[in-house]
C-alpha cells in the first residue's frame, strides 16, 4: 500500500517473464499489517499452497508517526516512539522473512529482500540524529545477514538482500526532503528491481542502494 511497494508490484505485473504477483498489506486478501503481528503468519500459511515463490519482497518503513517524529538529540529519546519504530522497520520485516523464507523456491535462484535505508548504515553515519530509524533499521540489517547465512544451508541458491532505495517521493519522505533529490516510486521500482535482477546467490547477505552500489554496514 506504499508509494515504492505499489510501484513495485505494478512494474511486475507488466513484466512478461513475472507469472504471478500477490500484493499484500492491511486491507488485502489475506491482511498483512505489522500492527496484528499473527498475521503475517496466517498470510503465509493460507499461501503456502500458491508457491514456491521466486521473489518476495518487504516494502515497509516508518520514520514518523503517532508515536513522535525523528529525533535530532539524545533528549528527543521516547521509549514509545522507539518501540514503534522497530515493530514496523525490523520485528515486523523480521517475522515476514521467518514465515515466507520457507516458501523460496528450491533448485533455483530465488530473492527475498527488504527495504533498508542508507542511514542505518553505521559505518556511514556522519550526522547523527534519527536515533529510532537509523537503530531500527541496522537491526533490519543484522537481520537480513544473519538470516542470509542460515538460508544457504537449506537454498543454497537464495539471495537475501538489504535494499535502499534513495529519496523517493512518498508519504515517508514527504516532511523531510527539503531541497533533496527526490525520485518517483516508479524509478525506484525500476532501480530495484535491476539490482535485484543482477543478485546471484554468492552476493546473498549484502546491501544495496538503488544505483548497484554496494553499502557498509
Amino acid at each position: 500500500s506504499g508509494a515504492i511497494g505499489g510501484a513495485l508490484a505494478a512494474q511486475l505485473r507488466g513484466d512478461p517473464y513475472c507469472a504471478k504477483v500477490l500484493a499484500l498489506g492491511r486491507s488485502s486478501t489475506p491482511p498483512v499489517d505489522f500492527d496484528a503481528l499473527a498475521s503475517i503468519a496466517e498470510a503465509a500459511h493460507s499461501l503456502r499452497t500458491q508457491g514456491p515463490w521466486n521473489l518476495v519482497l518487504v516494502a515497509t518503513g516508518m520514520l514518523q508517526g503517532p508515536t513522535g517524529k525523528p529525533e535530532k538529540r539524545l533528549t528527543d529519546l521516547s521509549a514509545e516512539h522507539m518501540a514503534a519504530s522497530f515493530a514496523v522497520n525490523t520485528i515486523g520485516p523480521a517475522l515476514a522473512l521467518a514465515h515466507f523464507a520457507p516458501q523460496l523456491a528450491h533448485g533455483e535462484r530465488s530473492v527475498l529482500a527488504v527495504l533498508s535505508a542508507k542511514v542505518g548504515s553505521i559505518g556511514d553515519n556522519r550526522l547523527g540524529g534519527w536515533y529510532s530509524y537509523r537503530a531500527s533499521k541496522a537491526a533490519l540489517n543484522m537481520v537480513v545477514k544473519t538470516a542470509a547465512i542460515e538460508l544457504a544451508r537449506t537454498h543454497p541458491q537464495a539471495v537475501v538482500a538489504a535494499l535502499h532505495p534513495g529519496t523517493v517521493d512518498s508519504a515517508l519522505s514527504a516532511p523531510f526532503r527539503g531541497a533533496q533529490i527526490w525520485r518517483p516510486a516508479r524509478d525506484a521500482a525500476r532501480d530495484l528491481l535491476a539490482v535485484i535482477d543482477g543478485l546471484q546467490p554468492e552476493d546473498s547477505g549484502g546491501f544495496w542502494a538503488y544505483d548497484g552500489q554496494r553499502l557498509r554496514w
